[in-house]
């Protein structure tokens, strides 16, 4: 993984945990546990491409299909 594939999840990290109002850590451990992480790796590609606030709803989508509740 490169430093902007590391940036970028970390940006996608803090942009999640904002919009659910959750630190940076318990954002991480929710992405963690329900795939939002690996969707952020294996799609890298086509979601830096995206604004934050598409990736977000992507990485919803993404963790409800994996059975989180956050939405």
């Amino acid at each position: 993984m490169g430093k902007y594939e590391i940036q970028f999840i970390n940006a996608c990290i803090k942009a999640f945990g904002q919009r659910f109002s959750l630190t940076r850590e318990k954002a991480y451990d929710y992405l963690q546990r329900y795939a939002g992480l690996s969707f952020l790796i294996e799609f890298y590609d086509v979601e830096h491409l995206q604004s934050i606030d598409d990736t977000v709803d992507d990485l919803i989508m993404m963790c409800a299909k994996n059975g989180g509740t956050l939405a």
